[in-house]
């Protein structure tokens, strides 16, 4: 029933076997705007995106987190013998972390007869070393 625009509605209650019923106005609000029919979302980048989530990618283990931190904090170079003395972990699974950490562009690396040196790569990205001076304390 509608009186004066409002809609009066008959919500009920049951109270101990009881149903009471009253009597409540509701009324009809207007439709500001349709379900995805509003603003547009502020324009992001792809490729921000793409390379952005390949860092984070990179940085979510904690082993290659570790690494990293390891060459931020020396300031130069780290052979993988270091690695896999320091972490505890076979050769192989530094080199599988590294070259995670080499197709993000995080660390560059030189064979140096049976050894094979890392460091930081020597173009990081302002962002990529803000981001990472965040992180490594």
């Amino acid at each position: 029933m509608a009186v004066d625009g409002l809609m009066l509605a008959h919500p009920s209650t049951n109270v101990d076997g009881l149903t009471i019923i009253t009597h409540m106005a509701v009324k009809a609000l207007p439709m500001v705007r349709e379900r995805g029919e509003c603003c547009a979302l502020p324009v992001v980048k792809e490729s921000w995106a793409g390379q952005t989530s390949e860092l984070m990618k990179a940085l979510a283990d904690p082993t290659r987190l570790t690494m990293l931190a390891s060459l931020w904090k020396a300031g130069g170079e780290i052979c993988i013998c270091d690695f896999t003395a320091g972490l505890g972990l076979s050769q192989p699974t530094i080199s599988h972390h590294m070259a995670r950490l080499r197709t993000a562009g995080l660390v560059d690396s030189e064979k140096r007869g049976i050894w094979v040196y890392y460091r930081l790569h020597d173009k990081l990205t302002p962002s990529t070393r803000r981001i990472l001076g965040q992180l490594i304390r």
